[in-house]
């Protein structure tokens, strides 16, 4: 099949086509408009690839992906292109509206349009398949609450409102035009090729250079968290035997306080990179105001794709961020190359 991704060369768009591409013969087309958090060199090892191909291209373009769509017809549609970060959605909420919301609408009506024009054998096989987020149902107070796929939507940033409303657009396509789509959300990814704004690999590279690691408020917000790897094998699976119009709730089965995550990754460094001057990496923990609107605590019920898809997580948290904390120790100069130029940790502090 000829699968079209948006936002490939993003964290989790970037695991799905290496996934892909390394896992099946299906063809792959990533579109990405190549912002600040897109980066090719997360797509090396597929990149000379013959299934693979990119086109820089922003999804608010309607011609230019009108134009993909014509030279790669697609079968199936894997939606991840988005302005993702809380932090910058509250410093500048103009690039999360045009992006998520107006860049859905735009790639919404060329995939109708395009699906319109197949044929019958075409057209049944067809799925837009759209990647958002847990943060779209707000917080949850209770410690036994979970997320379900019918969990009232109550979004508290700029980025998780403007995806909220791209959910709603992709299920008004559906119900007014038919379009078959299907939805996923997800809980926090962490693993390989993670831009390092984020919380995992900000405190992994800042505890290296004997920074301080700063923690919102105590550290207290809980977060369920999902290897990616096994995140792009579960969307796979979904755009490929997910049922039309249906959602599917996508979590790790990891809850942790930020608190904990921070300090599993010390007492890991600890062992395979320890400090010159001895001391622990804790001791670099420094807290900081908190995020304005923070979220207490997501987390996922992921019952539905197991039983009606048979996915399940492969990695504990304690596998996972090992696997990840050597990999970022192995792959420092992918880092340093993502850091140079305009991006700045210490300014950024600690992102979720």
């Amino acid at each position: 099949m000829n699968i079209l991704v948006t936002g490939g060369a993003g964290f989790i768009g970037s695991a799905v086509i290496r996934y892909i591409i390394k896992s099946t013969n299906n063809k792959v087309l990533n579109i990405d408009k190549l912002t600040y958090a897109g980066n090719l060199e997360s797509l090396v090892e597929v990149g000379n690839n013959p299934n693979y191909n990119f086109k820089q291209i922003d999804i608010c373009n309607e011609t230019a992906l009108e134009q993909a769509f014509h030279d790669f017809p697609p079968d199936l549609i894997m939606h991840l292109a988005a302005e993702s970060h809380v932090d910058r959605s509250i410093d500048g909420p103009a690039e999360f509206i045009n992006t998520n919301i107006v860049g859905t609408y735009t790639l919404l009506e060329v995939a109708r349009k395009y699906w319109q024009g197949l044929d019958d054998n075409k057209r049944s096989v067809f799925r837009f398949h759209h990647i958002s987020t847990d943060e779209v149902y707000g917080d949850l107070e209770g410690t036994d609450d979970l997320f379900t796929e019918t969990t009232p939507y109550a979004p508290s940033s700029p980025y998780s409102a403007s995806k909220a409303s791209s959910d709603h657009l992709v299920r008004a396509w559906h119900r007014t035009y038919g379009l078959p789509v299907i939805i996923t959300n997800c809980s926090n990814n962490y693993g390989p090729y993670h831009f390092p704004e984020k919380l995992i690999p900000l405190v992994i590279l800042n505890a290296l250079d004997g920074k301080d690691l700063p923690i919102y408020g105590k550290g207290d917000q809980i977060r369920d968290w999902l290897y990616v790897e096994d995140h792009a094998r579960a969307l796979y699976k979904v755009v490929t035997e997910g049922a039309i119009g249906e959602t599917y709730n996508i979590g790790g089965h990891n809850e942790k306080q930020n608190i904990e995550v921070v300090k599993t990754i010390c007492q890991i460094l600890d062992e395979l990179k320890p400090q010159a001057n001895g001391q622990p990496y804790e001791s670099l923990i420094t807290f900081v105001k908190d995020r304005p609107g923070h979220d207490l605590r997501y987390a996922i019920d992921a019952t539905k794709i197991k039983n009606d898809l048979g996915w399940t997580p492969e990695e504990t948290f304690d596998s996972g961020i090992r696997k990840t904390v050597e990999w970022y120790l192995n792959n420092l100069d992918w880092c340093r190359r993502v850091q140079d130029g305009s991006y700045q940790r210490e300014r950024l502090g600690v992102k979720i």
